[in-house]
C-alpha cells in the first residue's frame, strides 16, 4: 500500500532545509522557522571547523536564512561580523530565491586557548566589534546596511536590536546548533551538524501598538528593554522564550510540531515551506574577469609553478588560470 504524502500543516511536512512561514492571528504575530540538516552539515564539514567555530557560524547561517527568505525581491542579504575575538570574521549570505553560502575566519591557536581556558562562548569568540546586515538589490540600487555593535550579548539579542533600530518592529529571534555523533554504514564514528531557528515579529494592524520604550540609555540604565506593554506581544515573546535549544535542532520535533507546541491555543497557521540550498555564486568566468584587471606585474607575482590558483573562501573550490589567457591591464 502506497504511503500517503504529508500535507500542508501536518507534522513532518516541511523537513530539513525548508523555511516555514507562519502566522498567529490571535497574537498579531508573523514569523519564520527552519531546521537545517544536510545544508548546514555540508557547509561546516567543508572547512572542518573546530566545534565552537562551527556552532557560531551555524547560528549566523540560520539567522541569514530566516531573514533572507523574507525578502520580496531578487538580490542578496548578508550577515557579517567583525570583531577582535578569536573568530574575527563571520560571513553568511543568502541570494534569492534559495542559495546560501558562508565561511568563518579564525585564529586556530587562539580558539584552542579559549576552549582550554573556558572562554569559548559565542560572545567571547567574537569579542567586541560590529554585526552588519546588508541588503543588495542589484546593480541599479544602492545597498542598504544596518550596523549594530557586538556588545557581549548573543546573536539572538543583537538581531532583535537590529530590527528595533532599523525597522522599529518588535522582534524575538531564537537560534540553535547541535553537534551529533553516530556511526556510518561501516561502523566508523561520524559527526553531523544540525541547526534551527525561529523569528517572530509583532505586526498588529494598529501601528501605535508597535511603539516600544526608549532604547537602553547606557551604563547604569537598568530598564528591561524586552518589555513592551502590549499584552499580545508580551505573551508571544514569553512563549517563544520557552523554546529549548534542543527543540530547534531535533528532527523528531519538526517545525510544524514546534509551532503547534508554542501557539496551538492561539491558532497558529503554517504556510508552504521554501527550500534553501548550499550553493556558491563563484565561477571561473567571474574570477577570470577580476584577474584580467591585474597589471602584468601583479599577474607575474600571482603566478606559481606556471599558473595562478584562486580558491573560493566559501566553497573551497580551486580555480586554475594560465597567465597567457589573461590580458594585462
Amino acid at each position: 500500500m502506497a504511503m500517503r504524502q504529508a500535507e500542508l500543516g501536518e507534522f513532518g511536512f516541511a523537513g530539513d532545509d525548508r523555511v516555514v512561514p507562519f502566522q498567529v492571528e490571535g497574537l498579531d504575530v508573523r514569523g519564520r522557522a527552519v531546521q537545517l540538516g544536510p545544508l548546514i552539515n555540508t557547509i561546516l564539514d567543508r572547512h572542518a571547523y573546530p566545534a565552537p567555530v562551527a556552532r557560531l557560524l551555524a547560528e549566523a547561517i540560520v539567522l541569514t536564512v530566516l531573514i533572507g527568505t523574507s525578502l520580496k525581491f531578487e538580490g542578496r542579504f548578508t550577515v557579517q561580523t567583525k570583531g577582535d575575538g578569536p573568530v574575527d570574521l563571520l560571513v553568511a549570505d543568502f541570494t534569492s530565491p534559495e542559495s546560501v553560502r558562508a565561511y568563518a575566519r579564525f585564529d586556530e591557536q587562539a580558539v584552542a586557548d579559549a576552549v582550554a581556558e573556558g572562554r569559548a562562548s559565542p560572545e567571547q569568540l567574537l569579542g567586541a566589534g560590529v554585526l552588519a546586515f546588508t541588503i543588495d538589490q542589484g546593480s541599479f540600487m544602492q545597498p542598504y546596511q544596518g550596523i549594530v555593535p557586538l556588545d557581549g550579548t548573543s546573536l539572538e539579542d543583537i538581531a532583535g536590536v537590529y530590527f528595533r533600530q532599523s525597522e522599529q518592529i518588535p522582534t524575538r529571534v531564537r537560534l540553535g546548533a547541535a553537534e551529533l555523533f553516530d556511526r556510518d554504514e561501516n561502523g566508523k564514528p561520524r559527526r553531523t551538524w544540525r541547526a534551527g531557528g525561529l523569528i517572530a515579529q509583532f505586526l498588529p494592524e494598529a501601528p501605535e501598538r508597535m511603539r516600544q520604550p526608549d532604547l537602553h540609555g547606557g551604563d547604569g540604565d537598568d530598564r528591561d528593554t524586552n518589555l513592551h506593554g502590549d499584552e499580545a506581544w508580551d505573551e508571544a515573546r514569553m512563549l517563544v522564550d520557552t523554546i529549548d535549544a534542543d527543540e530547534l535542532t531535533d528532527p523528531q520535533v519538526g517545525i510544524e510540531r514546534l509551532l503547534f507546541r508554542l501557539f496551538h491555543e492561539r491558532g497558529v497557521r503554517a504556510y508552504e515551506p521554501q527550500a534553501v540550498h548550499d550553493r556558491c555564486s563563484c565561477s571561473r568566468e567571474r574570477l577570470k574577469g577580476v584577474l584580467q584587471g591585474f597589471t602584468a606585474e601583479e599577474i607575474e607575482a600571482s603566478t606559481e609553478d606556471g599558473q595562478i590558483t584562486v580558491s573560493c573562501e566559501f566553497c573551497s573550490t580551486d580555480y586554475h588560470f594560465e597567465p597567457a589567457e589573461l590580458t594585462p591591464a
